[in-house]
Protein backbone atom coordinates (compact mmCIF):
# COMPACT_ATOMS: atom_id res chain seq x y z
CA UNK A 1 0.00 0.00 0.00
CA UNK A 2 1.82 3.23 -0.99
CA UNK A 3 0.40 6.38 0.86
CA UNK A 4 1.44 9.61 -1.28
CA UNK A 5 1.08 13.44 0.33
CA UNK A 6 0.79 15.44 -2.97
CA UNK A 7 1.63 19.16 -3.61
CA UNK A 8 -0.54 21.46 -1.65
CA UNK A 9 -3.42 23.37 -3.19
CA UNK A 10 -5.56 26.52 -2.84
CA UNK A 11 -8.70 25.10 -4.75
CA UNK A 12 -10.56 23.08 -2.90
CA UNK A 13 -13.79 22.90 -5.58
CA UNK A 14 -10.79 22.38 -8.67
CA UNK A 15 -9.89 18.84 -6.74
CA UNK A 16 -13.13 17.92 -5.69
CA UNK A 17 -13.51 18.51 -9.43
CA UNK A 18 -10.78 16.57 -10.72
CA UNK A 19 -11.79 13.42 -8.10
CA UNK A 20 -15.16 13.38 -9.25
CA UNK A 21 -14.93 13.88 -12.85
CA UNK A 22 -14.15 10.75 -15.57
CA UNK A 23 -10.44 11.50 -15.20
CA UNK A 24 -8.58 12.53 -18.74
CA UNK A 25 -8.55 8.60 -20.11
CA UNK A 26 -11.90 7.14 -18.53
CA UNK A 27 -10.12 6.01 -15.49
CA UNK A 28 -12.32 7.41 -13.25
CA UNK A 29 -15.30 4.97 -12.44
CA UNK A 30 -18.18 5.07 -9.45
CA UNK A 31 -16.65 8.14 -8.22
CA UNK A 32 -17.85 8.49 -4.32
CA UNK A 33 -17.46 9.03 -0.65
CA UNK A 34 -16.33 6.50 1.33
CA UNK A 35 -15.69 8.44 4.52
CA UNK A 36 -15.59 11.97 5.85
CA UNK A 37 -15.58 14.36 8.99
CA UNK A 38 -19.16 14.03 9.14
CA UNK A 39 -21.33 11.19 8.10
CA UNK A 40 -23.84 13.42 6.79
CA UNK A 41 -21.35 15.24 4.13
CA UNK A 42 -22.77 15.84 0.85
CA UNK A 43 -21.48 12.90 -1.81
CA UNK A 44 -21.56 14.54 -5.66
CA UNK A 45 -21.15 10.70 -6.45
CA UNK A 46 -24.34 9.10 -5.15
CA UNK A 47 -26.92 12.11 -3.77
CA UNK A 48 -28.14 13.92 -7.44
CA UNK A 49 -28.73 17.01 -5.62
CA UNK A 50 -25.42 16.97 -4.32
CA UNK A 51 -23.08 19.49 -5.71
CA UNK A 52 -19.27 19.98 -5.73
CA UNK A 53 -19.55 23.11 -4.84
CA UNK A 54 -21.35 21.84 -2.17
CA UNK A 55 -18.93 19.36 -0.40
CA UNK A 56 -16.41 21.93 -1.29
CA UNK A 57 -18.11 24.94 0.77
CA UNK A 58 -18.48 22.63 3.89
CA UNK A 59 -14.92 21.47 3.95
CA UNK A 60 -13.69 25.75 3.65
CA UNK A 61 -15.99 26.77 6.22
CA UNK A 62 -13.12 27.13 9.02
CA UNK A 63 -11.06 28.26 6.28
CA UNK A 64 -13.60 31.23 5.62
CA UNK A 65 -14.08 31.58 9.11
CA UNK A 66 -10.98 33.29 9.31
CA UNK A 67 -9.98 37.01 8.42
CA UNK A 68 -8.76 36.90 5.19
CA UNK A 69 -5.10 37.65 6.53
CA UNK A 70 -5.26 34.37 8.84
CA UNK A 71 -6.04 32.13 5.98
CA UNK A 72 -3.14 29.68 4.76
CA UNK A 73 -2.53 30.88 0.84
CA UNK A 74 -2.13 26.83 0.56
CA UNK A 75 -5.26 25.35 2.30
CA UNK A 76 -5.72 22.02 0.41
CA UNK A 77 -4.28 18.81 1.66
CA UNK A 78 -4.24 16.05 -0.98
CA UNK A 79 -3.64 12.38 0.35
CA UNK A 80 -3.67 9.05 -2.20
CA UNK A 81 -3.56 5.78 -0.65
CA UNK A 82 -3.36 3.05 -3.11
CA UNK A 83 -3.35 -0.78 -3.07
CA UNK A 84 -0.82 -3.46 -4.77
CA UNK A 85 -1.44 -5.07 -7.82
CA UNK A 86 -1.39 -8.20 -6.54
CA UNK A 87 -3.89 -6.83 -3.13
CA UNK A 88 -7.07 -8.23 -2.91
CA UNK A 89 -10.05 -5.93 -3.46
CA UNK A 90 -11.09 -3.64 -0.37
CA UNK A 91 -14.55 -2.90 0.28
CA UNK A 92 -15.81 0.52 0.98
CA UNK A 93 -15.97 -0.09 4.53
CA UNK A 94 -12.37 -1.08 4.82
CA UNK A 95 -11.37 1.73 2.37
CA UNK A 96 -12.92 3.59 5.12
CA UNK A 97 -11.29 2.29 8.18
CA UNK A 98 -7.85 2.69 5.97
CA UNK A 99 -9.11 6.45 5.22
CA UNK A 100 -9.73 7.37 9.46
CA UNK A 101 -6.44 5.77 10.05
CA UNK A 102 -4.83 7.69 7.70
CA UNK A 103 -5.53 10.91 8.68
CA UNK A 104 -5.72 10.28 12.35
CA UNK A 105 -1.93 9.09 11.59
CA UNK A 106 -0.87 12.28 9.69
CA UNK A 107 -2.74 14.72 12.12
CA UNK A 108 -5.31 15.91 10.16
CA UNK A 109 -7.91 14.26 12.24
CA UNK A 110 -6.43 12.52 15.44
CA UNK A 111 -8.89 9.84 17.13
CA UNK A 112 -11.41 11.54 19.60
CA UNK A 113 -10.44 15.38 18.79
CA UNK A 114 -13.47 17.03 17.54
CA UNK A 115 -11.90 20.20 16.67
CA UNK A 116 -9.87 18.63 13.73
CA UNK A 117 -9.68 19.70 10.60
CA UNK A 118 -12.41 18.43 8.17
CA UNK A 119 -11.72 16.12 5.38
CA UNK A 120 -13.20 13.53 2.76
CA UNK A 121 -12.56 10.70 1.06
CA UNK A 122 -12.93 9.94 -2.51
CA UNK A 123 -13.08 6.28 -4.39
CA UNK A 124 -13.08 6.36 -7.89
CA UNK A 125 -11.23 3.17 -8.76
CA UNK A 126 -10.85 -0.24 -7.17
CA UNK A 127 -7.15 0.00 -5.99
CA UNK A 128 -7.13 3.62 -4.54
CA UNK A 129 -8.63 6.28 -2.52
CA UNK A 130 -7.89 10.17 -2.40
CA UNK A 131 -8.21 12.05 1.11
CA UNK A 132 -8.78 15.81 1.12
CA UNK A 133 -8.64 18.56 3.54
CA UNK A 134 -8.32 21.81 4.39
CA UNK A 135 -5.92 22.95 6.77
CA UNK A 136 -7.36 24.96 8.95
CA UNK A 137 -9.25 23.44 12.33
CA UNK A 138 -12.91 24.04 13.80
CA UNK A 139 -11.39 25.82 16.36
CA UNK A 140 -8.81 27.98 13.92
CA UNK A 141 -5.37 26.68 14.61
CA UNK A 142 -3.58 24.63 11.93
CA UNK A 143 -2.95 21.14 11.94
CA UNK A 144 0.49 19.95 13.21
CA UNK A 145 1.60 18.31 9.97
CA UNK A 146 5.12 17.69 10.67
CA UNK A 147 6.68 14.39 9.04
CA UNK A 148 2.47 13.61 7.61
CA UNK A 149 4.55 11.43 4.64
CA UNK A 150 6.23 9.39 6.69
CA UNK A 151 3.62 9.06 9.01
CA UNK A 152 1.32 8.13 6.61
CA UNK A 153 3.67 5.13 5.21
CA UNK A 154 4.54 3.46 8.91
CA UNK A 155 0.58 3.76 8.76
CA UNK A 156 0.46 2.32 5.76
CA UNK A 157 2.56 -0.83 7.13
CA UNK A 158 0.34 -1.57 10.08
CA UNK A 159 -2.61 -1.23 7.67
CA UNK A 160 -0.79 -3.53 5.28
CA UNK A 161 0.01 -6.38 8.01
CA UNK A 162 -3.83 -5.82 9.87
CA UNK A 163 -5.46 -6.53 5.87
CA UNK A 164 -3.16 -9.25 4.58
CA UNK A 165 -1.76 -7.14 2.26
CA UNK A 166 1.32 -7.03 0.04
CA UNK A 167 3.84 -5.67 2.83
CA UNK A 168 6.47 -2.72 1.35
CA UNK A 169 9.73 -2.71 2.65
CA UNK A 170 9.76 0.70 5.34
CA UNK A 171 11.51 3.50 3.45
CA UNK A 172 14.04 5.91 4.99
CA UNK A 173 14.18 9.25 3.02
CA UNK A 174 17.00 8.04 0.20
CA UNK A 175 14.59 7.25 -2.80
CA UNK A 176 14.36 9.13 -5.54
CA UNK A 177 11.36 11.04 -6.09
CA UNK A 178 8.53 9.09 -7.91
CA UNK A 179 6.84 10.16 -11.05
CA UNK A 180 3.28 11.89 -10.23
CA UNK A 181 0.32 10.31 -11.52
CA UNK A 182 0.31 12.81 -14.02
CA UNK A 183 3.25 12.17 -15.43
CA UNK A 184 2.25 8.80 -15.29
CA UNK A 185 -0.79 9.14 -17.21
CA UNK A 186 1.30 11.77 -19.77
CA UNK A 187 3.35 8.30 -20.70
CA UNK A 188 0.33 5.95 -21.01
CA UNK A 189 -1.06 8.87 -23.38
CA UNK A 190 2.09 9.25 -25.86
CA UNK A 191 2.99 5.28 -25.17
CA UNK A 192 5.94 5.76 -23.70
CA UNK A 193 7.64 2.89 -22.13
CA UNK A 194 9.06 5.14 -19.26
CA UNK A 195 7.82 8.55 -17.76
CA UNK A 196 9.93 11.33 -18.65
CA UNK A 197 11.19 11.68 -15.40
CA UNK A 198 12.36 7.91 -15.49
CA UNK A 199 14.07 8.25 -18.49
CA UNK A 200 16.15 11.17 -17.64
CA UNK A 201 17.02 9.79 -14.50
CA UNK A 202 18.24 6.28 -16.25
CA UNK A 203 20.46 8.53 -18.58
CA UNK A 204 21.56 11.25 -16.23
CA UNK A 205 22.97 8.08 -14.60
CA UNK A 206 24.64 6.15 -17.79
CA UNK A 207 26.15 9.75 -18.65
CA UNK A 208 27.76 10.11 -15.47
CA UNK A 209 29.25 6.94 -15.16
CA UNK A 210 33.06 6.90 -14.90
CA UNK A 211 33.61 10.29 -15.85
CA UNK A 212 36.38 12.68 -14.67
CA UNK A 213 35.22 16.52 -15.15
CA UNK A 214 32.07 19.09 -16.04
CA UNK A 215 33.36 18.69 -19.59
CA UNK A 216 32.66 15.01 -20.22
CA UNK A 217 29.45 15.12 -18.33
CA UNK A 218 27.80 17.06 -20.25
CA UNK A 219 29.56 15.98 -23.58
CA UNK A 220 27.67 13.10 -22.84
CA UNK A 221 24.50 14.67 -22.17
CA UNK A 222 24.81 15.84 -25.22
CA UNK A 223 25.35 13.20 -27.11
CA UNK A 224 22.74 11.23 -25.31
CA UNK A 225 20.49 14.04 -27.08
CA UNK A 226 19.13 15.23 -23.60
CA UNK A 227 17.98 19.76 -23.72
CA UNK A 228 20.54 20.88 -21.30
CA UNK A 229 20.09 24.33 -19.39
CA UNK A 230 22.83 25.34 -16.63
CA UNK A 231 22.55 27.67 -13.99
CA UNK A 232 25.35 30.14 -13.37
CA UNK A 233 26.80 32.32 -10.49
CA UNK A 234 27.32 36.05 -10.81
CA UNK A 235 30.98 34.78 -10.99
CA UNK A 236 30.55 32.72 -13.78
CA UNK A 237 31.07 29.24 -12.20
CA UNK A 238 28.56 26.76 -12.65
CA UNK A 239 25.54 25.78 -9.55
CA UNK A 240 23.55 23.23 -11.39
CA UNK A 241 21.92 22.05 -14.46
CA UNK A 242 18.67 20.83 -15.85
CA UNK A 243 17.78 18.69 -18.47
CA UNK A 244 14.81 17.46 -20.63
CA UNK A 245 13.49 14.94 -23.67
CA UNK A 246 13.95 16.92 -26.85
CA UNK A 247 10.09 15.44 -27.48
CA UNK A 248 8.54 16.16 -23.98
CA UNK A 249 7.10 19.12 -24.01
CA UNK A 250 4.35 21.65 -21.78
CA UNK A 251 0.43 22.25 -23.25
CA UNK A 252 2.77 25.80 -24.37
CA UNK A 253 5.01 23.52 -26.53
CA UNK A 254 7.37 23.97 -23.95
CA UNK A 255 10.01 21.15 -22.87
CA UNK A 256 9.62 20.26 -19.56
CA UNK A 257 13.24 20.73 -17.63
CA UNK A 258 13.99 18.57 -14.38
CA UNK A 259 16.94 19.99 -12.65
CA UNK A 260 19.64 16.98 -11.49
CA UNK A 261 18.75 17.07 -8.01
CA UNK A 262 14.90 16.24 -8.70
CA UNK A 263 15.79 13.06 -10.82
CA UNK A 264 17.51 11.49 -7.64
CA UNK A 265 19.59 12.68 -4.85
CA UNK A 266 22.88 12.05 -5.91
CA UNK A 267 22.59 13.24 -9.36
CA UNK A 268 22.76 17.43 -8.35
CA UNK A 269 25.67 18.47 -9.58
CA UNK A 270 27.78 19.11 -6.48
CA UNK A 271 26.84 15.40 -5.61
CA UNK A 272 28.54 14.02 -9.26
CA UNK A 273 31.25 16.78 -8.94
CA UNK A 274 32.22 14.28 -5.39
CA UNK A 275 33.17 11.74 -7.68
CA UNK A 276 35.27 13.68 -10.01
CA UNK A 277 37.56 15.27 -6.41
CA UNK A 278 38.77 12.19 -5.01
CA UNK A 279 40.96 9.49 -5.17
CA UNK A 280 41.52 6.14 -3.78
CA UNK A 281 44.58 5.78 -1.17
CA UNK A 282 47.59 4.13 -2.91
CA UNK A 283 47.27 1.27 -0.51
CA UNK A 284 44.32 0.32 -2.54
CA UNK A 285 45.31 0.98 -5.97
CA UNK A 286 45.13 -2.96 -7.56
CA UNK A 287 48.08 -2.83 -10.36
CA UNK A 288 45.84 -5.09 -12.70
CA UNK A 289 43.60 -2.73 -13.24
CA UNK A 290 45.61 0.31 -13.20
CA UNK A 291 47.98 -0.66 -15.64
CA UNK A 292 48.18 -1.01 -19.64
CA UNK A 293 45.56 -3.51 -21.51
CA UNK A 294 46.95 -6.36 -22.53
CA UNK A 295 43.45 -7.32 -24.54
CA UNK A 296 42.52 -4.62 -26.93
CA UNK A 297 38.76 -3.16 -26.88
CA UNK A 298 35.86 -3.99 -25.19
CA UNK A 299 37.05 -7.46 -24.20
CA UNK A 300 40.26 -5.84 -22.63
CA UNK A 301 37.57 -2.94 -20.50
CA UNK A 302 35.67 -6.16 -19.60
CA UNK A 303 38.76 -7.91 -18.33
CA UNK A 304 39.62 -5.57 -15.87
CA UNK A 305 36.21 -4.76 -14.52
CA UNK A 306 36.06 -8.14 -14.05
CA UNK A 307 39.26 -7.76 -12.10
CA UNK A 308 38.25 -4.58 -10.53
CA UNK A 309 34.96 -6.38 -9.05
CA UNK A 310 37.10 -9.59 -7.79
CA UNK A 311 39.37 -6.99 -5.93
CA UNK A 312 36.09 -5.26 -4.50
CA UNK A 313 34.47 -8.80 -3.79
CA UNK A 314 37.43 -9.61 -1.86
CA UNK A 315 37.54 -6.50 0.65
CA UNK A 316 33.92 -5.77 1.14
CA UNK A 317 33.50 -7.39 4.18
CA UNK A 318 36.73 -6.06 6.09
CA UNK A 319 36.10 -1.95 5.31
CA UNK A 320 34.28 0.62 7.35
CA UNK A 321 30.70 1.27 6.25
CA UNK A 322 31.44 4.15 4.75
CA UNK A 323 33.97 2.59 2.22
CA UNK A 324 31.89 -0.48 1.64
CA UNK A 325 28.90 2.11 0.56
CA UNK A 326 31.71 3.92 -1.79
CA UNK A 327 32.32 0.60 -3.78
CA UNK A 328 28.55 -0.36 -3.83
CA UNK A 329 28.12 3.02 -5.68
CA UNK A 330 31.03 2.13 -7.84
CA UNK A 331 29.37 -1.07 -8.91
CA UNK A 332 26.63 0.86 -10.02
CA UNK A 333 28.22 2.76 -12.42
CA UNK A 334 29.92 -0.12 -13.57
CA UNK A 335 26.69 -1.40 -14.33
CA UNK A 336 25.43 1.90 -16.01
CA UNK A 337 28.34 1.19 -18.29
CA UNK A 338 28.03 -2.44 -19.32
CA UNK A 339 24.02 -1.20 -19.82
CA UNK A 340 25.15 1.41 -22.46
CA UNK A 341 27.76 -0.90 -24.12
CA UNK A 342 26.38 -4.26 -24.50
CA UNK A 343 24.90 -6.24 -27.46
CA UNK A 344 21.19 -6.96 -27.99
CA UNK A 345 21.15 -9.97 -26.34
CA UNK A 346 21.88 -8.62 -22.70
CA UNK A 347 21.00 -5.30 -23.60
CA UNK A 348 17.35 -5.12 -22.09
CA UNK A 349 18.34 -6.94 -18.87
CA UNK A 350 21.40 -5.11 -18.01
CA UNK A 351 19.23 -1.91 -18.25
CA UNK A 352 16.92 -3.08 -15.85
CA UNK A 353 19.59 -4.54 -13.83
CA UNK A 354 21.53 -1.09 -13.65
CA UNK A 355 17.82 0.74 -13.44
CA UNK A 356 16.87 -1.05 -10.10
CA UNK A 357 20.17 -1.15 -8.84
CA UNK A 358 19.96 2.22 -8.05
CA UNK A 359 18.10 2.60 -5.08
CA UNK A 360 20.63 0.60 -3.69
CA UNK A 361 23.15 2.78 -4.28
CA UNK A 362 21.47 5.02 -1.59
CA UNK A 363 21.42 4.84 1.84
CA UNK A 364 21.94 7.20 5.07
CA UNK A 365 25.51 5.55 5.31
CA UNK A 366 27.68 8.36 3.54
CA UNK A 367 30.10 6.70 1.26
CA UNK A 368 33.89 7.69 1.34
CA UNK A 369 34.80 8.44 -1.70
CA UNK A 370 37.90 7.00 -3.08
CA UNK A 371 37.44 3.65 -2.23
CA UNK A 372 35.46 3.50 -5.13
CA UNK A 373 38.28 4.84 -7.90
CA UNK A 374 38.90 1.03 -9.07
CA UNK A 375 35.60 0.47 -10.10
CA UNK A 376 34.88 4.03 -11.30
CA UNK A 377 38.11 3.60 -13.32
CA UNK A 378 36.71 0.42 -14.81
CA UNK A 379 32.94 1.79 -15.95
CA UNK A 380 35.14 4.49 -17.33
CA UNK A 381 36.95 2.29 -19.96
CA UNK A 382 33.92 0.03 -20.63
CA UNK A 383 32.11 3.47 -21.94
CA UNK A 384 35.46 4.46 -23.65
CA UNK A 385 35.71 1.00 -25.50
CA UNK A 386 32.42 1.32 -26.73
CA UNK A 387 29.76 -0.96 -27.33
CA UNK A 388 30.56 -5.13 -27.91
CA UNK A 389 29.45 -7.52 -30.53
CA UNK A 390 27.76 -10.68 -28.89
CA UNK A 391 30.07 -13.28 -29.70
CA UNK A 392 33.64 -13.90 -30.09
CA UNK A 393 36.08 -12.44 -27.33
CA UNK A 394 33.75 -9.50 -25.89
CA UNK A 395 30.60 -11.81 -26.04
CA UNK A 396 32.89 -14.40 -23.59
CA UNK A 397 34.17 -11.52 -21.69
CA UNK A 398 30.75 -10.10 -21.10
CA UNK A 399 29.38 -13.63 -19.55
CA UNK A 400 32.63 -13.22 -17.40
CA UNK A 401 32.22 -9.26 -15.77
CA UNK A 402 28.10 -10.50 -15.65
CA UNK A 403 29.18 -13.22 -13.44
CA UNK A 404 31.41 -11.18 -11.58
CA UNK A 405 28.92 -8.17 -11.06
CA UNK A 406 26.54 -10.94 -9.75
CA UNK A 407 28.27 -11.84 -6.86
CA UNK A 408 29.53 -8.46 -5.84
CA UNK A 409 25.84 -7.53 -6.19
CA UNK A 410 25.03 -10.08 -3.75
CA UNK A 411 27.35 -9.44 -1.00
CA UNK A 412 25.53 -5.91 -1.56
CA UNK A 413 22.64 -7.34 -0.35
CA UNK A 414 23.83 -9.38 2.64
CA UNK A 415 25.71 -5.54 3.70
CA UNK A 416 21.94 -3.83 3.06
CA UNK A 417 20.21 -6.38 5.15
CA UNK A 418 22.72 -6.44 7.83
CA UNK A 419 22.50 -2.82 8.01
CA UNK A 420 18.72 -3.06 8.22
CA UNK A 421 18.71 -1.41 4.80
CA UNK A 422 15.13 -2.87 3.63
CA UNK A 423 14.56 -0.99 0.20
CA UNK A 424 18.36 -1.14 -1.26
CA UNK A 425 18.67 -4.85 -0.26
CA UNK A 426 15.52 -5.24 -1.74
CA UNK A 427 16.46 -3.60 -5.33
CA UNK A 428 20.32 -5.19 -5.20
CA UNK A 429 18.23 -8.69 -5.17
CA UNK A 430 16.18 -7.27 -8.07
CA UNK A 431 19.08 -6.45 -9.61
CA UNK A 432 20.47 -9.86 -9.24
CA UNK A 433 17.92 -11.52 -11.00
CA UNK A 434 17.88 -9.33 -13.91
CA UNK A 435 21.46 -10.28 -13.73
CA UNK A 436 20.99 -14.13 -14.01
CA UNK A 437 19.02 -13.83 -17.11
CA UNK A 438 21.80 -11.61 -18.82
CA UNK A 439 24.47 -14.03 -17.92
CA UNK A 440 22.26 -17.07 -19.49
CA UNK A 441 21.92 -15.13 -22.48
CA UNK A 442 25.71 -13.97 -22.70
CA UNK A 443 27.68 -17.30 -21.88
CA UNK A 444 24.99 -20.25 -23.45
CA UNK A 445 27.22 -20.11 -26.97
CA UNK A 446 30.80 -20.06 -25.11
CA UNK A 447 29.88 -22.90 -22.36
CA UNK A 448 28.59 -25.30 -24.77
CA UNK A 449 32.02 -24.79 -26.44
CA UNK A 450 33.86 -25.37 -23.68
CA UNK A 451 31.40 -28.14 -22.43
CA UNK A 452 32.18 -29.93 -25.88
CA UNK A 453 36.03 -29.56 -25.40
CA UNK A 454 35.97 -31.03 -22.19
CA UNK A 455 34.36 -33.97 -23.28
CA UNK A 456 37.48 -34.72 -25.88
CA UNK A 457 40.00 -35.04 -22.40
CA UNK A 458 40.96 -38.76 -21.98
CA UNK A 459 39.56 -39.98 -18.25
CA UNK A 460 43.28 -39.40 -16.68
CA UNK A 461 43.08 -36.28 -17.68
CA UNK A 462 39.82 -35.72 -15.90
CA UNK A 463 40.54 -37.92 -13.15
CA UNK A 464 43.62 -35.40 -12.54
CA UNK A 465 41.67 -32.32 -12.85
CA UNK A 466 38.95 -33.90 -10.62
CA UNK A 467 41.85 -34.32 -7.64
CA UNK A 468 42.79 -31.09 -7.88
CA UNK A 469 38.64 -29.53 -7.69
CA UNK A 470 38.70 -31.82 -4.14
CA UNK A 471 41.46 -30.30 -2.87
CA UNK A 472 40.71 -26.79 -3.02
CA UNK A 473 37.09 -27.22 -2.59
CA UNK A 474 36.34 -30.37 -0.42
CA UNK A 475 32.91 -29.17 0.84
CA UNK A 476 31.75 -28.25 -3.09
CA UNK A 477 33.68 -31.37 -4.77
CA UNK A 478 30.87 -33.86 -5.11
CA UNK A 479 28.30 -31.15 -6.25
CA UNK A 480 30.98 -29.22 -9.19
CA UNK A 481 31.56 -33.34 -10.11
CA UNK A 482 27.90 -34.04 -11.01
CA UNK A 483 27.35 -30.39 -12.38
CA UNK A 484 26.61 -30.52 -16.32
CA UNK A 485 29.10 -27.34 -16.15
CA UNK A 486 32.00 -30.02 -15.15
CA UNK A 487 33.58 -30.74 -18.50
CA UNK A 488 33.83 -26.95 -19.25
CA UNK A 489 35.68 -26.77 -16.02
CA UNK A 490 38.07 -29.45 -16.87
CA UNK A 491 38.82 -28.11 -20.19
CA UNK A 492 39.82 -24.63 -18.80
CA UNK A 493 42.09 -26.58 -15.93
CA UNK A 494 44.14 -28.02 -19.07
CA UNK A 495 43.75 -24.97 -20.72
CA UNK A 496 45.51 -23.34 -17.88
CA UNK A 497 48.26 -26.58 -17.22
CA UNK A 498 48.96 -26.12 -21.15
CA UNK A 499 49.77 -22.39 -20.22
CA UNK A 500 52.16 -23.14 -17.60
CA UNK A 501 49.64 -22.17 -14.70
CA UNK A 502 49.48 -24.86 -11.92
CA UNK A 503 45.82 -25.51 -11.33
CA UNK A 504 46.26 -25.92 -7.65
CA UNK A 505 47.26 -22.30 -7.24
CA UNK A 506 44.88 -20.61 -9.25
CA UNK A 507 41.65 -23.00 -8.02
CA UNK A 508 43.11 -21.08 -4.34
CA UNK A 509 42.76 -17.84 -5.55
CA UNK A 510 39.56 -18.64 -7.61
CA UNK A 511 37.79 -19.82 -4.32
CA UNK A 512 39.58 -17.36 -1.56
CA UNK A 513 35.63 -16.42 -1.08
CA UNK A 514 33.49 -19.44 -0.54
CA UNK A 515 30.41 -17.85 -1.67
CA UNK A 516 30.21 -20.24 -4.31
CA UNK A 517 27.02 -21.98 -3.27
CA UNK A 518 24.95 -19.58 -3.75
CA UNK A 519 25.46 -19.49 -7.77
CA UNK A 520 23.56 -21.47 -10.15
CA UNK A 521 26.12 -23.52 -11.00
CA UNK A 522 29.71 -23.31 -9.24
CA UNK A 523 31.36 -24.61 -12.50
CA UNK A 524 30.91 -21.83 -14.23
CA UNK A 525 31.75 -19.28 -11.98
CA UNK A 526 35.39 -21.40 -11.40
CA UNK A 527 35.51 -21.29 -15.45
CA UNK A 528 35.57 -17.56 -15.51
CA UNK A 529 37.52 -17.15 -12.72
CA UNK A 530 40.07 -19.33 -13.86
CA UNK A 531 40.03 -17.60 -17.45
CA UNK A 532 40.49 -14.05 -16.13
CA UNK A 533 43.27 -15.07 -13.63
CA UNK A 534 45.16 -16.87 -15.93
CA UNK A 535 44.59 -14.72 -18.69
CA UNK A 536 43.46 -17.35 -20.98
CA UNK A 537 41.02 -16.39 -23.80
CA UNK A 538 37.53 -15.99 -22.83
CA UNK A 539 36.48 -17.47 -26.01
CA UNK A 540 37.24 -21.03 -26.05
CA UNK A 541 37.20 -21.03 -29.95
CA UNK A 542 40.37 -19.63 -29.91
CA UNK A 543 42.01 -22.38 -28.49
CA UNK A 544 42.96 -25.68 -30.09
CA UNK A 545 41.81 -28.77 -28.13
CA UNK A 546 44.95 -29.80 -25.90
CA UNK A 547 44.15 -33.66 -26.87
CA UNK A 548 43.17 -35.29 -29.56
CA UNK A 549 42.10 -39.19 -28.83
CA UNK A 550 39.99 -41.81 -30.87
CA UNK A 551 36.74 -42.02 -29.63
CA UNK A 552 37.21 -45.88 -27.68
CA UNK A 553 39.25 -43.32 -25.11
CA UNK A 554 37.24 -40.52 -24.14
CA UNK A 555 34.45 -40.83 -22.14
CA UNK A 556 30.84 -41.62 -24.05
CA UNK A 557 28.38 -38.94 -24.08
CA UNK A 558 26.14 -38.72 -20.99
CA UNK A 559 28.73 -40.31 -18.53
CA UNK A 560 30.51 -38.59 -16.26
CA UNK A 561 33.24 -39.20 -13.40
CA UNK A 562 31.11 -40.02 -9.93
CA UNK A 563 31.03 -37.80 -6.88
CA UNK A 564 33.64 -39.19 -4.47
CA UNK A 565 35.43 -41.99 -6.58
CA UNK A 566 37.41 -42.30 -9.46
CA UNK A 567 34.66 -44.25 -11.53
CA UNK A 568 32.59 -43.78 -14.03
CA UNK A 569 28.65 -43.80 -14.13
CA UNK A 570 26.02 -43.92 -16.29
CA UNK A 571 24.03 -40.51 -16.05
CA UNK A 572 20.59 -40.93 -14.53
Amino acid sequence: MIPRVQKRGSRTVGLIFYLYEPGRCEEHTDPHLVAAWDAFAPDPGRHPDATYDDLAQLLDQPVEALSPTRRPDQHVWHLSVRAAPEDPLLTDVQWADIARRMVAATGIAPTGDETACRWAAVRHADDHIHIVATLVREDGRRPQLNNDAARARAEARLLEAEYGLRQLNPGDGTAAKRPTSAERHKAARENRPQTAREELRETVRHAAAGTVDETEFFDRLTAAGLLIRTRTAPSGDLLGYKVALPDDRNHDGEPVFYAGSTLAPDLSLPKIRKRWTTSAPEAERDPDVSAGPRWPGPAGARRRASTAMWQALLVIDHGTDEQIAARINGVGEVLDALATTSAAPTRSELRQAAFVFERATRSHTRAERGHDRALRQAARELVRSGPVLGDGEDGATTAMVIDMAFFLITAAVHWHAKKNHAQQAAAARQSAEHLRTAYRAAAHHHMAVLHQRGQHLTQPHLLRQAAHIRAAVPELAEQILNEPGWPALAATLADAEAAGHPPATLLTEATRRRELETADSASEVLVWRLRRTADLPADAERIPVQRSVPASARIPPGRQLRGGSDSVRQRR
